[in-house]
Formats: C-alpha cells, sequence, structure tokens
C-alpha cells in the first residue's frame, strides 16, 4: 500500500464522514442560532433552555437522515471491503 492510495482512502472517508455528520450538524447549528436569537430578544439568559430544542431537532433529524446515513455508511464499508486486498498487500 503506497502513500497515493492511503491518502485517498482516509481523503474518502473524510469526505464520508462530512456527508453523513453534515445534515445534523447543520440543523443542530440552525435551531441552536434560533434559540439564541429568541433568548437575545426576550432577555431569557437560561443556558439549559437551548439543550432540549437542539436534542430534540437532532433526534428528528436522525430520524428523517438516518436511513440514507446508514445506506452511505454500508456503501462505503462495502468498498472498503471489496477493495481490502489493494489496503493489505
Amino acid at each position: 500500500m503506497n502513500s497515493e492510495n492511503v491518502l485517498a482512502f482516509a481523503e474518502s472517508s473524510i469526505y464520508t464522514l462530512l456527508l453523513i455528520t453534515g445534515p445534523l450538524l447543520i440543523l443542530a447549528v440552525a435551531v441552536g442560532l434560533i434559540i439564541s436569537i429568541f433568548q437575545a430578544t426576550t432577555q431569557i439568559q437560561e443556558q439549559t433552555l437551548a439543550f432540549v430544542p437542539k436534542i430534540i431537532a437532532v433526534l428528528v433529524g436522525l430520524i428523517f437522515f438516518g436511513p440514507w446515513m446508514l445506506t452511505t455508511m454500508v456503501e462505503f464499508t462495502m468498498n472498503i471491503f471489496l477493495n481490502l486486498n489493494q489496503f493489505v498487500g
């Protein structure tokens, strides 16, 4: 396994990781921003107020994006196993 194969494998791994986690992270950031704007306008400074809506939003996002995320992970894993002979030797 030469260095270009290692770099290609690392690149595809990072791309898959970002592709899978991106929607949930964007959803959590968006809900956090909305809650922060709400807290700033109403001057409610309760720190625990932001956690519950974020958790609920991420769980709803996981239910919505879960099948796609699982399919993407399984395809990536199958690609690794099918090309295992290139990685091992």
